[in-house]
C-alpha cells in the first residue's frame, strides 16, 4: 500500500514520497448542497453531537431542535417521521449575522440535505486494492512539476494510472483473478524535478529573467528549461543521480515492506523521463559472468567466420598455399585488415553514428562500439540500478529525436539494452513530442507502427470508416462500401463532445467546418501490419446485407505480409505502438496536440498494453485476445 493510516492520530501518511499528512475521519453524518456533486462528511466531534440529538429526537419525539455547526451553521431537526425512517433528512441554514433587522435563519440561503449513514448514497466506496503484488513499475515524469492538462503532480497522475490498471485487470484478467493467479501491479512515481530546482538554480534564473510577461517566463523557467538542464553536464548529473538513487531507494523500501514479493521490476518514463531512463539503461553494466559468456560465444562464432573469410580472400588473391599458415597463427579477418590498413585508418568496424551490440569479436572493436552507444550523450557518471528491469515503457517519448540530434544515424539491429530485454515506444498520433524508434533500426523499409487495440476490442468510428474506404492493395481484401458506424461509436463521439471544456467549445465550431471536409475524405490512419485482413473481414461481416443477394465479388488474392525484423531492442518484437485517437480528436489534430501528449495517464489502451506485456512474462494472458494484438 502507498499510504499508512494512523487511526489514533486520524492521519494518513504517504510511504514512498513526500506529502503532507491528511486527515482521516470516521464518517457517520454527511451534507450536500444543491450545487455539490457528492456528500461531504462532518467532523467526528460534530457528528457525535448530531447523533446524540438524533437519538434524543427519535426516542422522545422532540423535533424542531437546532444545533450549531463549527461553521456557524444551524442544523434543524424537523422531520417527525424519523421514527419510521432510519435515514433522517434534515436541513440547515446559515446563521444570520448580527444586524438591526435580526433576520431569522429561515430567511438566509437555501437549505442543504443532511444524511445519516452511507446507505443510498450514489457513490461507490472502494474495497481496497488486492494485497497480492505481482510486479513493480517505477514511473518517471517529464518536464515541469505538472504532468497533465489539469496541472496535477506525478503522484496524482500515477494514482490514476494505478486505478485504471485495477479496472483493466477486472475486465480482461477475470479468469486469472478467479484462479488467484493475478493480484495487481504496483506503480510508484519517481520525482526528480523538485531535487533539480532545489539546487538554487531558480534563484539564479530569477535574477536574469525579464519582468515582462511574468507568468509565461515563470512557466518556461519551471518546465521548458528542464530540457536544457538535462543537456548540461552539471545538471544532467544531478538528474540522473536523483532518478537512479530514488528508484533504488524505492525498490529497497518496497522489498522491506513486502518481503514476500517475488515478482519482477519494470520502468516507465513519460516525455523527457523516457530519455533519462534510456540513457541510464544504455549505461548499465551486465553481470560479468553473463557478459563473459556472451562474449565467449560471440568470439568463437566470429573467429570461425573470420577464418573462413580469410581463406576466401586468399583464394581470390591466388594465395591458397598460405591458408595453413594463417590458420596456424590464428590470424582472422581483423588481423588481416589491421596489417593492411593505412595509417590513421579507423579500426572500428561499426558505422559512425550507430548504436552497436556489445561483445564483438575483439576487445578493440568492442570498446569502440561502447563509445558509439553513448554517442552524443552528456558527459556524466551514470549510476547503476540495483535490479534488472524486465521491460522499459516509453510514453510520448522524444528518444528517437534526441538520438538523431546527437548524431546517431541508425541503431544496430543486434543492439539491445544491457540489462533490459523489453522496450515499448507508445505514443498518441497527435503527440508533438513523440518520435518513432523502428525507422532508425531498419531505415531501408517504410512501414507503419503497430496500431494499439481498443480496450473494448473494437475500432473507433472514424478509423473503421477510414479503413473501409481504403482501396484494395497488397495484403488487403476487396471490401464492399463502408459500413455505417455502430451505435457504440456514436455514443463515444457524443461522450467526447460532452466532456470538452468550455474554452475548447468556443473554438470548436470553426474547427469543425474545416475538419469535417478532411474527415469525410476518410484519411488513411496508421494501420497495423499483419492484422489488416482479419480486421477487414470483421468489418465486412458487420455490414447488413440487402434482401437481394448481389453477385459475390471475386475472391481477393491474399498476400502474406512478411514479418518485419526490427532487431533485438525488444527481443525481436515490434517497438512502436500508436494509440487510436478519439472521434472528437480527429476533427482537429492541432487542437488536441497538447492533450495528445498528456493523455497516457488515463488511457485504458496504454494501461492494458502495459499489463498485457507484464503478465505475458509470467505466462498469463488476457481472457480473450484483442483483435489485432501481437
Amino acid at each position: 500500500m502507498t499510504y499508512d493510516v494512523h487511526l489514533r492520530a486520524r492521519r494518513r501518511v504517504a510511504v514512498y514520497w513526500e506529502e503532507e499528512a491528511t486527515e482521516v475521519r470516521r464518517c457517520t453524518w454527511f451534507y450536500k448542497g444543491d450545487k455539490d456533486n457528492k456528500f461531504i462528511p462532518y467532523s467526528e466531534s460534530f457528528s457525535e453531537e448530531l447523533e446524540e440529538a438524533y437519538m434524543i429526537a427519535v426516542t422522545l419525539g422532540e423535533w424542531k431542535k437546532k444545533l450549531e455547526s463549527p461553521n456557524r451553521e444551524v442544523i434543524i431537526l424537523h422531520n417527525p417521521k424519523a421514527l419510521l425512517v432510519p435515514k433522517l433528512m434534515v436541513h440547515y441554514h446559515p446563521v444570520a449575522s448580527s444586524d438591526d433587522w435580526v433576520s431569522t435563519p429561515t430567511e438566509q440561503g437555501r437549505p442543504r440535505t443532511v444524511k445519516r449513514g452511507v446507505e443510498n448514497i450514489a457513490v461507490e466506496i472502494p474495497h481496497g486494492e488486492p494485497l497480492q503484488i505481482d510486479h513493480l513499475v517505477f514511473v518517471v515524469h517529464g518536464i515541469g512539476p505538472a504532468c497533465d492538462i489539469r496541472f496535477r503532480s506525478i503522484v496524482q497522475c500515477v494514482n490514476d494510472f494505478r486505478n485504471v490498471s485495477l479496472s483493466m485487470l477486472q475486465a480482461h484478467f477475470k479468469k486469472a483473478q478467479e484462479q488467484q493467479q493475478v493480484g495487481r501491479v504496483e506503480f510508484l512515481p519517481v520525482n526528480w524535478h523538485s531535487s533539480l530546482h532545489s539546487t538554487g538554480v531558480d534563484v539564479d534564473l530569477e535574477r536574469i529573467t525579464l519582468p515582462s510577461i511574468n507568468r509565461l517566463r515563470h512557466f518556461i523557467n519551471d518546465t521548458i528549461l528542464d530540457v536544457f538542464f538535462y543537456n548540461s553536464s552539471t545538471y544532467c548529473q544531478t538528474i540522473v543521480d536523483t532518478v537512479a538513487s530514488e528508484m533504488n531507494r524505492l525498490h529497497q523500501l518496497f522489498l522491506q515492506r513486502n518481503p514476500q514479493f517475488k515478482g519482477g521490476v519494470s520502468i516507465a518514463g513519460h516525455s523527457l523521463g523516457s530519455l533519462i531512463l534510456f540513457d541510464l539503461l544504455t549505461n548499465q553494466k551486465a553481470d560479468p559472468e553473463e557478459d563473459e559468456h556472451c562474449a565467449q560465444v560471440s568470439r568463437t562464432t566470429s573467429n570461425l567466420r573470420s577464418i573462413e573469410e580469410v581463406k576466401e580472400i586468399l583464394k581470390k588473391l591466388e594465395l591458397s598455399e598460405y591458408c595453413d599458415v594463417f590458420e596456424k597463427e590464428k590470424m582472422d579477418r581483423q588481423a588481416l585488415d589491421q596489417s593492411s590498413a593505412a595509417p590513421g585508418h579507423s579500426e572500428c568496424g561499426a558505422e559512425p553514428g550507430s548504436l552497436s551490440q556489445h561483445g564483438d569479436s575483439s576487445e578493440d572493436v568492442r570498446n569502440c562500439q561502447y563509445r558509439d552507444v553513448g554517442l552524443g550523450q552528456v558527459s556524466a557518471n551514470y549510476p547503476q540500478l540495483n535490479y534488472k528491469p524486465s521491460i522499459f515503457f516509453a510514453f510520448g517519448s522524444p528518444i528517437g529525436m534526441f538520438l538523431t540530434v546527437r548524431g546517431v544515424k541508425r541503431i544496430d539491429p543486434n543492439y539491445s539494452l544491457p540489462t533490459c530485454k523489453g522496450f515499448f515506444n507508445i505514443f498518441h498520433p497527435f503527440d508533438p513530442v513523440a518520435y518513432r524508434i523502428e525507422p532508425m533500426i531498419v531505415p531501408e523499409l517504410e512501414f507503419e507502427p503497430m496500431l494499439l487495440p481498443h480496450h473494448k476490442g473494437r475500432k473507433r468510428m472514424h478509423l473503421g470508416m477510414a479503413q473501409a474506404a481504403l482501396p484494395p492493395g497488397p495484403g488487403l481484401l476487396l471490401q464492399p462500401p463502408a459500413p455505417q458506424p455502430p451505435p457504440s461509436c456514436l455514443a463515444e463521439l457524443k461522450e467526447g463532445l460532452t466532456r470538452m471544456s468550455v474554452d475548447l467549445k468556443n473554438n470548436l465550431l470553426g474547427s469543425l467546418r474545416v475538419a469535417w471536409q478532411s474527415f469525410t475524405r476518410a484519411p488513411v490512419p496508421a494501420l497495423e501490419a499483419g492484422s489488416t485482413e482479419a480486421e477487414a473481414e470483421a468489418e465486412a461481416g458487420t455490414e447488413k446485407q440487402p434482401d437481394t443477394k448481389p453477385e459475390e465479388p471475386p475472391a481477393a488474392v491474399k498476400e502474406e505480409t512478411p514479418p518485419i525484423n526490427v532487431g533485438r531492442l525488444n527481443g525481436g518484437n515490434r517497438i512502436d505502438y500508436v494509440l487510436q485517437e478519439k472521434p472528437i480528436e480527429s476533427f482537429n489534430e492541432y487542437l488536441f496536440a497538447l492533450q495528445g501528449h498528456l493523455c497516457y495517464w488515463e488511457s485504458e489502451d496504454t494501461v492494458l498494453l502495459v499489463l498485457k506485456e507484464i503478465y505475458q512474462t509470467q505466462g498469463i494472458t488476457l481472457d480473450q485476445p484483442l483483435p489485432g494484438s501481437q
